[in-house]
C-alpha cells in the first residue's frame, strides 16, 4: 500500500466544544489558538501536550500518529473526544479548526509536515533536529519565507536564562581569546541492544508511512519500541545530530558563526557490538574561519560514545579561551579562570575553583509559552528554523566525513562539498517515491 497515495481516514473528528474559525482568519490578541499535534510519541505525550496544556489562551484540537495506540493516548491526555484524531498528517494541516501545527514526530517526518503547514497559512512549532539531510534545510527556511509563517524550533535551550548569559559573556570577551570547544555526549547503553532479525512491524503500527520519505527497509525492534529510531537511517542519524543539534546551537549562536570551514570524522563499534547503523563511539573535528568572537578561528571537537558516561556532566560543552574556561549544559555553567604564563599548577587531589558558577532558575516551558506570545504578535523568534538548519548541518557534516571516510570542505553559503563528488551526494538524500520535497 503506497503511504503517499492513501488518504487514511481519519479515527474521529468529533467537534464538540469546538469552535470552527472563518477560513483565512488568524487567532487575535485575545482569542484561544487550536492546537494540532503531530507525533505523539514520547516527546509529544511527555513534553508537548502537558506544556502546552497549561499555557492560557490555548487548546489542542486535533492529534495525528501512525501508531493508533500512541495516537488514542495522547488524544485522552489532550482533550478526549473533542480533540480529532487522524493517522495521516495532511488531515491534520487540513483542519480548519487548526491554527498552530506543532510537529514532534521522527526528524523523517518534520520537513515535509512543517512546509505544508505553511502553505496551508498555519504557524508552526517544529522539534529537532531538522531533517536527515542538509538540503532540505534549504527548503524548510524557504516555506517559512515564502507563506511568511511563525516557525519557532524546540532548541528551548535558546530560551533559557543562564544560557542566554553565558552567551553575552563569552561575545562580551569574558574567555579571552577562544580557540576551542569542546562538546561530548555521553551514555552508557552497555551492553547494547543485540542484533534481532526483521519481523512484521506491531499491529497498531503504519511501518510503510512511519518510513514515508526515507529508503524502505523492514522492521526491525531495535528500531522503534525497545532502543528508539537515533541509531537507524530510516528515522535518526546518532547521537551526533540528534542530541548534538542543542549543542552546536549554542555553539553557534556564541561564537556568531553558521557553518565550519572543514570536518573530519571517525568512529565505530568499539564498546559492544548490535545491528545499529551508527558508531556507538564518535569523534569529529570542526575548523571554522574567523569571526566576530573567535578573530582567529577555532576548532570544535565533539565526541560521542553509549559506552561508558565517565562524567556527571554527560552532554555538555566547554569554551576554552585565554583568560577562562567556560563549562555549560542545562545545570548551569562554571567559569575557571586560566592559569597565567610561567604560574604551575599544584595539584591538590580536587578540581580547580570555579571563580563563578551559575545554575539555572527556568525550565524549557518558557520556550512553549514565549512561542505562543509570538503567534500572537507576529513576531519572529530567536529560535528559527535557519539556526535549526545550521546547527543540524553541523552533525550531519560529521556524519558526511564519517560515512566517505575522509576530511570534507564545506562551502556553507551554497550548501556544497568542495571537490568531492561522492560526499555532494549525500548532502540531500533523495525522497523515497511517491513523496516529493518541494515548496
Amino acid at each position: 500500500m503506497g503511504a503517499a497515495t492513501t488518504r487514511r481516514e481519519f479515527l474521529s473528528v468529533s467537534g464538540a466544544g469546538v469552535t470552527t474559525r472563518l477560513a483565512g482568519a488568524k487567532p487575535g490578541l485575545n482569542d484561544t489558538i487550536n492546537l494540532g499535534l503531530i507525533g505523539c510519541g514520547a516527546r509529544g505525550r511527555g513534553v508537548i501536550v502537558p506544556n502546552f496544556s497549561k499555557i492560557p489562551g490555548t487548546r489542542f484540537t486535533a492529534v495525528c500518529d501512525v501508531n493508533s495506540k500512541y495516537l488514542a493516548e495522547v488524544r485522552e491526555r489532550a482533550g478526549g473526544q473533542r480533540v480529532a484524531a487522524y493517522s495521516d498528517y495532511r488531515k491534520l494541516v487540513e483542519d480548519k479548526n487548526v491554527d498552530v501545527v506543532i510537529i514532534a514526530s521522527n526528524q523523517q517526518w518534520h520537513v515535509l509536515p512543517m512546509i505544508a503547514a505553511c502553505r496551508a497559512g498555519k504557524d508552526v512549532f517544529l522539534e529537532k533536529p531538522l531533517g536527515q539531510s542538509i538540503g532540505e534545510g534549504s527548503l524548510a527556511m524557504a516555506a517559512a519565507r515564502k507563506y511568511g509563517r511563525i516557525v519557532q524550533v524546540g532548541t528551548q535551550q535558546r530560551s533559557q536564562e543562564h544560557y542566554q548569559k553565558a552567551v553575552e559573556l563569552i561575545q562580551a570577551g569574558k574567555l579571552g581569546e577562544i580557540s576551542e570547544v569542546k562538546v561530548w555526549d555521553y551514555e552508557n547503553y552497555w551492553p547494547g541492544a543485540g542484533s534481532p532479525p526483521d519481523c512484521p512491524p506491531p499491529p497498531e503500527l503504519d511501518w510503510d508511512f512511519y518510513v514515508g520519505p526515507s529508503p524502505f527497509r523492514n522492521y526491525n525492534p531495535n528500531m522503534y519500541y525497545k532502543y528508539g529510531y537515533d541509531w537507524f537511517r530510516v528515522a535518526g542519524a546518532g547521537h551526533q545530530v540528534a542530541w548534538g543539534v542543542h549543542h552546536f546551537d549554542i555553539v553557534l549562536w556564541a561564537m556568531q558563526v553558521n557553518w565550519p570551514k572543514t570536518a573530519f570524522a571517525t568512529g565505530g563499534n568499539f564498546a559492544y557490538v548490535d545491528n545499529h547503523e551508527y558508531p556507538n563511539t564518535f569523534s569529529a573535528t570542526l575548523e571554522f574561519g574567523p569571526g566576530p568572537v573567535a578573530k582567529h578561528g577555532f576548532l570544535l571537537q565533539y565526541t560521542m560514545r553509549t559506552g561508558g558516561r565517565r562524567l556527571t556532566r554527560a552532554h555538555g560543552k566547554c569554551f576554552i579561551g585565554t583568560q577562562a574556561s567556560m563549562v555549560l549544559d542545562r545545570a548551569g555553567y562554571t567559569i575557571v579562570k586560566e592559569v597565567p604564563q610561567g604560574q604551575k599548577v599544584v595539584s591538590t587531589g580536587s578540581f580547580v575553583s570555579a571563580e563563578e558558577t551559575v545554575r539555572p532558575t527556568d525550565d524549557q516551558s518558557r520556550h512553549f509559552a514565549g512561542f505562543i506570545e509570538n503567534v500572537r504578535q507576529r513576531k519572529q523568534p530567536d529560535a528559527t528554523v535557519e539556526t535549526l538548519h545550521y546547527a543540524t548541518a553541523v552533525g550531519h557534516l560529521m556524519n558526511v566525513s564519517w560515512e566517505v571516510g575522509r576530511s570534507i570542505r564545506w562551502d556553507g553559503a551554497h550548501h556544497r562539498v568542495l571537490n568531492d563528488a561522492q560526499a555532494q551526494k549525500l548532502i540531500l538524500r533523495p525522497y523515497r517515491a511517491p513523496w516529493k520535497l518541494e515548496v
